[in-house]
């Protein structure tokens, strides 16, 4: 029988609380209080995880004997980092940029157990349709793009224009559940 010990969810989102709850990880959410700009000329890989490792050990300051997991996605293309859009006109820019590429979504992992850290950065590859105006419009006014890194979420309307995925599909929803699972089991 496999056992998935508890967790602290050092993030707000809530595809990363209904992946966990997907798979039946217990756990409590507890956002990190993190500034998350950019450092110059820090690559997109560093990025996410080092957002991933501040979170994850600023939450568990507060739980020393818990297991802590922060992470932090990003969507990358021309080795920009794209994030969360500022306003529905920044989505709009964002999703003409992906319209009929391949991109990266990178989430950077950090488990904290006992005051020692594992980290991890897990890419994948998603490439979009071409996006005609009306489809950029549809996903900005019903996709929510607002609080989604890269202004879609694939597991939404996104999925109309998304004609292919490289890597795990749950990295793109926002929490590469299994490289949660290996990190965890090794912290073990």
């Amino acid at each position: 029988m496999i056992e998935l010990p508890k967790l602290i969810l050092a993030s707000g989102s809530p595809r990363r609380s209904e992946i966990l709850n997907s798979v039946g990880w217990e756990f409590e959410k507890h956002v990190a209080d993190f500034d998350e700009s950019e450092l110059p000329g820090e690559l997109p890989a560093a990025y996410v995880e080092r957002l991933a490792r501040g979170k994850a050990e600023a939450v568990a300051a507060n739980f020393p004997d818990q297991i802590v997991l922060g992470a932090d996605t990003t969507v990358v293309i021309d080795d920009l980092i794209i994030a969360k859009p500022l306003d529905l006109d920044d989505a709009r820019r964002m999703l003409r940029l992906l319209s009929g590429r391949w991109h990266e979504v990178l989430t950077g992992v950090a488990i904290v157990e006992n005051g020692e850290i594992s980290s991890a950065v897990e890419t994948t590859r998603v490439k979009f349709a071409d996006l005609p105006d009306e489809a950029i419009e549809f996903l900005v006014l019903e996709g929510s793009p607002l609080d989604k890194a890269g202004a879609y979420a694939v597991q939404a309307q996104a999925a109309l224009f998304i004609e292919g995925i490289e890597g795990d599909y749950w990295n793109v929803v926002g929490l590469p559940v299994n490289l949660v699972y290996k990190l965890v089991r090794q912290a073990a």
